[in-house]
Parts: C-alpha cells; sequence; structure tokens
C-alpha cells in the first residue's frame, strides 16, 4: 500500500490531527502559524531547486553505504532530509520500515514518485517541528547537518528517536577537501570553511571541518563509534561529471579515490561519523 504524503500540522489543521498521526504512525508536530509555514515551506522548496544535480553525488550514496555496512542492522529508519529520493532507495533496500522528514514539498513529489519508493513514509515537515512516535534503528543524515539553522539541537533530537543501540549516520561536505583546497589556491573559495554565495544560495548555513563536525557531535552528547572520510577528491563535482561522460574516468578511478580516502581521510569529498546516543 502506498502511504500518503502527510504534511506537518499547523494551527489551522487540528481537525485532522488524530487521523494523520494514528494512520501515519507519527505523532502531531509543534503547532506552527500557517504563515509561517508556508513562508518556510517556500524557502526549502527554492532552495532544492537550486540544489545542481550532479551525477557524482548519486555516486557517492553507493560509497556512504559501503562505507556504514558494518553498523547496518535493524529493520527501521529515519532519513531526514532526502532530496529526489536516491539516498532513500538505497537506505529502503536495508530498513524495509523506513520513513523520511523533508522540509521541501517539490523534493517529496520527486522522491515520492521513484520506482520502489510507494512503501516508503514522506513526511513534510522541518525537522525541528515534527515528532516521531516511535524509536527507529537507525538515522540517516547525509549532507543535510550543514543546512539546518541549529545543528545541535537537532543532533540531540536525534537522540532521543533511536532505540538503545541504534545507529546516528551522519556526512557532511568536507571543508578541506583536496579539491577546496585547490579552488582556495585559486582564488576561487575565500577560506576553505566559508560558504560561498552559491552554496548561501543551496541554503549552506556552514562548511564543516573535521574538527567542527566532530565538536556538534560531542556537543550534542553523541558517542562517536567511527569517524573518518568517505572519497579522496581531486576535483569539483562538475569537473567529476566531464570526465566521467567523457571517459577521462570511471568507476575504477572512483574505487581507487574511495580506496585513498582511508589513507587520506583530511582530503576526502566528505565526513563522516556513526554515532550512538
Amino acid at each position: 500500500m502506498k502511504h500518503p504524503i502527510v504534511r506537518v500540522l499547523g494551527v489551522d489543521d487540528f481537525q485532522n490531527r488524530r487521523f494523520l498521526t494514528e494512520r501515519l504512525n507519527v505523532e502531531a508536530a509543534i503547532d506552527l502559524p500557517s504563515s509561517i509555514w508556508n513562508r518556510e515551506n517556500e524557502r526549502l522548496n527554492t532552495a532544492a531547486a537550486a540544489l545542481p544535480v550532479h551525477n557524482f553525488d548519486t555516486i557517492m550514496h553507493a560509497y556512504f553505504m559501503q562505507t556504514f555496512k558494518p553498523w547496518i542492522a535493524g529493520v527501521s529508519a529515519l532519513e531526514l532530509g532526502c532530496f529526489h529520493g536516491e539516498m532513500t532507495a538505497r537506505i529502503f533496500k536495508e530498513f524495509p520500515d523506513t520513513q523520511v522528514v523533508e522540509g521541501s514539498e517539490e523534493c517529496i513529489k520527486i522522491a515520492s514518485g521513484k520506482p520502489g519508493l510507494n512503501l516508503v513514509k514522506f513526511i513534510h515537515s522541518t525537522f525541528e517541528a515534527v515528532r516521531i512516535a516511535d524509536k527507529v534503528d537507525a538515522i540517516f543524515l547525509i549532507h543535510t547537518l550543514e543546512h539546518v539553522d541549529d545543528p545541535v539541537a537537532l543532533l540531540k533530537r536525534c537522540r532521543g528517536w533511536l532505540h538503545p543501540g541504534g545507529k546516528l549516520f551522519v556526512a557532511v561536505p568536507n571543508a578541506y577537501a583536496a579539491s577546496r583546497q585547490i579552488a582556495c589556491k585559486m582564488g576561487i573559495v575565500g577560506e576553505p570553511t566559508s560558504v560561498t554565495q552559491a552554496e548561501a544560495v543551496h541554503g549552506h548555513r556552514r562548511t564543516y571541518s573535521k574538527w567542527t563536525f566532530e565538536k556538534d557531535l560531542l556537543r550534542a552528547g553523541l558517542k562517536l563509534v567511527s569517524f573518518g572520510g568517505v572519497m579522496f577528491k581531486p576535483m569539483a563535482n562538475f569537473q567529476l561529471d566531464l570526465a566521467l561522460q567523457h571517459g577521462v574516468i570511471d568507476m575504477k578511478f572512483l574505487d581507487g579515490c574511495y580506496a585513498l580516502g582511508k589513507e587520506y581521510p583530511d582530503f576526502c569529498s566528505s565526513i563522516y561519523a556513526v554515532c550512538e546516543s
């Protein structure tokens, strides 16, 4: 059965609260005035529309799951932020009870229409407002934490949504990826940790280094099970896309970059953490 998409409840939706929470196993959200919710939805839709769609980003999802594989266990998962659903599909293959919280209605329309995702529960909400009724075995925050206003507060919420022994899987873009450091030397990017104008348009609030990333995880009271880098990154996303498109590099090259990233995590495309509450 295909699950309906649920919008987080505002003050105008009080009469529907009981039906939606019972039907979708999701608690009622903190009440938000409709005007505030509509502005937030519009902002998130605009930011999502501005996000570039890179083939390299989609390819990275397989390497994330490969990195996380030793700690994948259980049946229930929560994904916070799904973009177009490529990572959602990979999560759903491992966790038959998967639900997604996404603030962009447009992203939900695209992701929920992907083949095989009709059994995934999509919840239209901000992370700050939604309440999850039942604890889950795994939570995925993949290239999402850099977008939120208060990352520590969100990470603390994640702790409360996990079963005992459950895992939080987090990945963020790395400020010190080799390609970004090259861009700094070229004068394209000011400082590695700066937020560029393009990134700001895409909704980025910060650019994490491994130090600031670890600091936020620990401030949230999380225990680090594993911490490192994924995919040594010699070029920018668009350059990697072009190189793949024209046969300059292939998947064997990326496999080599993935392996090299284990030796040089500081220069990887993304920093990851596997955490427990």
